[in-house]
């Protein structure tokens, strides 16, 4: 008579030793998942999930500007976020859910008439790396 329950075990044993070998060098599911952006925009709205008006200059007294992802390659439900910066200081942070491997999200930022100058919006994934960064110009209206 034959023992499978050995085989099984191996077979556990190894499983587990692959996992513990991944995540002891630091190397997360995320990570083999390939999450990137496909597509992305700055723009003055989003309108049936799709970008209209992108550019990289927009007038003073815009009031509201979006930040377009299309994120693909999510393995699993994930989250990146949208961190919104005028020039070098963190203005918002919007996390955005990633619910399969092709996902459009977005986020919007009030912009205050007199916040003229260089901006930018980093995309980064679940672990802080940065997929992608935005930048834009708000310009002083002659």
């Amino acid at each position: 008579m034959k023992n499978h329950g050995c085989r099984k075990t191996a077979g556990f044993v190894i499983v587990i030793t692959a996992v513990m070998s991944l995540w002891c060098t630091g190397v997360s599911a995320q990570e083999l998942s390939n999450l990137s952006v496909e597509y992305g925009a700055v723009c003055e709205a989003v309108v049936d999930r799709e970008v209209k008006a992108a550019s990289s200059s927009f007038p003073s007294g815009i009031e509201k500007l979006y930040c377009f992802t299309r994120i693909s390659g999510a393995k699993e439900p994930t989250v990146v976020t949208h961190i919104w910066y005028y020039g070098d200081r963190e203005q918002a942070r919007v996390e955005l859910a990633v619910k399969s491997s092709s996902w459009r999200t977005w986020s919007s930022k009030r912009i205050g008439a007199e916040q003229t100058g260089t901006w930018h919006v980093d995309v980064v994934d679940s672990e802080g790396r940065n997929l992608e960064t935005y930048r834009f110009d708000i310009y002083t209206q002659q």
